[in-house]
């Protein structure tokens, strides 16, 4: 791989996918209640950062596949992971719980480091993991926050 990373492409259009279709689905669902301003900040560096850096290689800075077959390894792992998270997608989606929340989170946060790790590629393990830890709390806050609202509300 030179300064463009097809694979990572792939895993990026295949990961977006189901995201596109629930935002055109859902336009006035998208209500977030945990909004400490640091945190989505955090998160939103974390997001561009792997998401320019799972298509893009920069020089100097990743050093390409690093034990035998690598590439094998990658490939079936993050395709694994693809696959388990359109299943959590399909399985989950009319759901708003703890479940879909934490798996629909923590599924592509693990494809984001995996890559990282399996590339040796430093700064996508740097923003992958920023973007993990905040996306997760954020994932888990909103829906734990969502569902004392609806109790609250129902009482």
């Amino acid at each position: 791989m030179n300064w463009f990373n097809y694979y990572g492409l792939a895993v990026m259009a295949i990961i977006m996918i189901p995201n596109i279709v629930y935002a055109v689905k859902h336009k006035n669902d998208a209500a977030n209640y945990y909004n400490k301003k640091a945190v989505v900040i955090c998160e939103q560096i974390g997001r561009y950062g792997y998401f320019a850096l799972m298509i893009f290689n920069i020089p100097h800075t990743y050093f390409n596949f690093w034990f035998d077959h690598a590439l094998t390894v990658y490939l079936s792992v993050n395709g694994g992971l693809c696959l388990a998270y359109i299943i959590f997608w399909i399985v989950c989606r009319n759901r708003n719980d703890k479940l879909k929340a934490l798996s629909l989170s923590v599924i592509p946060s693990s494809i984001f480091l995996f890559s990282g790790i399996t590339l040796a590629y430093v700064p996508l393990m740097a923003f992958s993991l920023l973007f993990a830890v905040t996306h997760i709390l954020i994932s888990y806050k909103n829906v734990v926050q969502n569902n004392n609202k609806k109790k609250a509300y129902m009482e």
